[in-house]
């Protein structure tokens, strides 16, 4: 071989070298940090139900105001945000209720993946506010949802409930409803 091929040769075998470094780098690292125990988190503004329950599976009954029974496997793909109302539903919790239904609107062409249950006695204004153009309103019938309706009076808490009808997450009174808006965004894409 001349000076000039093997000169050709050692500079193609680093280029090689380097591409196979480039890409494997990362995976390398990442099979080390998992090994030191770091795991990635993901923000997200409500908390996880543990245990999970599935309102499908245990039977969970909502009654809708035209007497039908709340349908927790839907005949699409589709989330379900229920907003549970504490005592004596006011200004307060019915300006929470618009944020909650304006976050569904952000949602823009996907909005249509998430329906809107309001458990509970409606705000007094709920018929002149519009409520019902927004949120379906119906009535836990065997009060198996109590646990997370809030005892703070003019309060809502949320629920976030997957397509099948598992309860993901809990955001509890007082929550950032644009907290819950970020999360929506993440999940409904």
């Amino acid at each position: 071989m001349t000076q000039t091929t093997d000169r050709a040769l050692r500079t193609s075998r680093l280029k090689f070298l380097l591409v196979v470094l480039v890409f494997t780098a990362p995976i390398v690292a990442a099979g080390l940090l998992n090994l030191a125990g770091w795991q990635p988190t993901g923000k997200g503004y409500g908390q996880p139900i543990a245990p999970q329950r599935n309102f499908g599976q245990e039977h969970v009954q909502v009654r809708l105001a035209k007497g039908q029974m709340w349908p927790w496997r839907d005949t699409s793909p589709r989330l379900t945000l229920i907003a549970l109302a504490g005592p004596g539903c006011a200004a307060h919790c019915v300006d929470t209720l618009t944020k909650m239904a304006a976050a569904r609107i952000t949602l823009n062409n996907n909005m249509d993946r998430l329906r809107l249950l309001y458990v509970g006695q409606p705000p007094a204004e709920a018929a002149t506010d519009g409520m019902e153009n927004y949120w379906q309103l119906g009535t836990d019938v065997d009060g198996r949802l109590a646990v997370y309706v809030p005892s703070i009076p003019d309060s809502v808490t949320a629920l976030l409930v997957e397509s099948d009808g598992t309860a993901l997450t809990l955001y509890p009174a007082g929550f950032d409803p644009s907290g819950l808006r970020k999360d929506l965004q993440k999940v409904i894409h």
